[in-house]
């Protein structure tokens, strides 16, 4: 059975056909061998992301440098794409998960045991790349495993589970942090990640649905390049594609780095108090994590752009939102409107790249693709930062949310405007 191709005219307009689920298809294989370890590993990494500042705050830093350290995992998170991908091409997808999860665990006791900045340095370093090369991993097995017409859900609920596994893993740590302070989530963390390891290693092999098996396709992967090679090869085959849908969705991700900066600034700027604002925050990841799965319903139903066009617009929109609010219930409502945007769009990055990745070089299209989309991560908050230096909070915020309309007009060109 060969694999439908990604038109991005025909999905915007008709419901994909066909969406039943095949007769050999089975829902549990993909809950146990990626939703389990993708939820354990968004576990280890909550856990410990909210006391890496704090660490090196202990260790002498600066309030300033402490939050330069931090970044160090969206800096890990871009720079791990290339080893990511020649980690993938060269021995699988399942192996470069049980890597990714050791080398998480790893860098955690460094963290934990870290004598001083550098050390911890290297260790949070580590997070960003462990995370670059599981996402990859893990993007490239789902490809293989679940038929096309249940991707965007499985991708949706694969958003959907890493979102969980950041909420829940803070809940984890803090009875630890009672008991052993700071050290505490690097416990929780080392654990879960280290579970996830085994996890991935013991988990059979998930079945594969071949739906590209035609003789051309197949001589094509022979010829396509592997490794560095093989990614200059995809930049140079799908620059346009890279150029347009890759813009679109880097500045996706940058809305979404700048969200978690936003919220927090925005509640010193109104005066609402540090633990109101967590609990907000709460609030709205919680309403993140409510809708990830009928959005990725709609999207395989009805076409990827009913979901990506609302998604970075409404994002947008609640940024400009916030801009203009002055009082706690135009913060909070803006702050709500963040999370249900953020949530609709949950694996949408994934499902595009998948189904965008050509057969013949699918690990090394998706590594060009993670590294532009990921850029987004660095993106959002440097841009953000400059505005506010140059001019103020809400102009920084209000034309940090213009990124939505233009990602919006991107994705509304390519699904809908665009003529065959």
């Amino acid at each position: 059975m060969q694999r439908p191709t990604f038109d991005a005219d025909k999905q915007s307009k008709e419901p994909i056909q066909n969406d039943t689920q095949p007769p050999d298809f089975s829902w549990r294989p993909i809950m146990l061998s990626l939703y389990g370890p993708a939820l354990l590993f968004g576990q280890g990494q909550g856990a410990i992301l909210t006391v890496i500042a704090l660490t090196a705050h202990q260790l002498g830093a600066s309030y300033a440098v402490s939050g330069l350290v931090v970044t160090l995992v969206g800096v890990g998170l871009f720079l791990g794409n290339i080893p990511a991908t020649l980690l993938v091409s060269r021995y699988g997808e399942r192996s470069a998960m049980v890597t990714a999860s050791f080398l998480s665990a790893l860098g955690m006791v460094l963290c934990l045991k870290a004598p001083n900045l550098w050390v911890l340095g290297i260790g949070v370093l580590m997070q960003g790349v462990s995370t670059s090369v599981f996402n990859l991993a893990r993007q490239a097995y789902m490809i293989l495993s679940v038929p096309f017409q249940l991707r965007a859900r499985a991708f949706s609920v694969m958003g959907g589970v890493q979102r969980v596994g950041f909420f829940v893993g803070p809940f984890l740590a803090a009875p630890s942090m009672y008991l052993f302070d700071l050290p505490g989530a690097y416990y929780v963390g080392i654990l879960a990640t280290s579970i996830t390891t085994v996890f991935c290693y013991l988990t059979p092999e998930l079945p594969v649905y071949h739906y590209a098996t035609s003789d051309d396709e197949e001589t094509t992967q022979s010829t396509a390049g592997t490794g560095l090679a093989g990614m200059w090869q995809q930049t140079k085959t799908y620059r346009k594609l890279f150029l347009v849908m890759g813009l679109a969705v880097m500045l996706l991700t940058a809305l979404r780095a700048a969200r978690p900066v936003i919220i927090p600034l925005w509640a010193e700027h109104v005066q609402v108090r540090p633990a109101t604002m967590s609990l907000i925050f709460s609030i709205s990841s919680a309403v993140d994590m409510l809708v990830f799965y009928p959005a990725g319903k709609i999207m395989d139903e009805k076409g990827r752009g009913w979901v990506a066009v609302p998604c970075v617009t409404l994002l947008g929109l609640s940024f400009i939102f916030m801009s203009l609010s002055h009082h706690t219930l135009g913060f909070v409502l803006s702050a709500l409107l963040m999370g249900f945007a953020n949530g609709i769009g949950a694996g949408i990055v994934m499902t595009l790249g998948a189904d965008n990745a050509p057969d013949s070089a699918r690990i090394e299209f998706l590594g060009v693709w993670r590294l532009i989309t990921d850029s987004g991560h660095t993106l959002g908050p440097l841009m953000l930062s400059l505005l506010i230096m140059v001019s103020s909070l809400a102009v920084g915020v209000f034309v940090t949310g213009l990124f939505g309309f233009l990602a919006g007009w991107v994705f509304m060109r390519e699904f809908f405007l665009k003529k065959k």
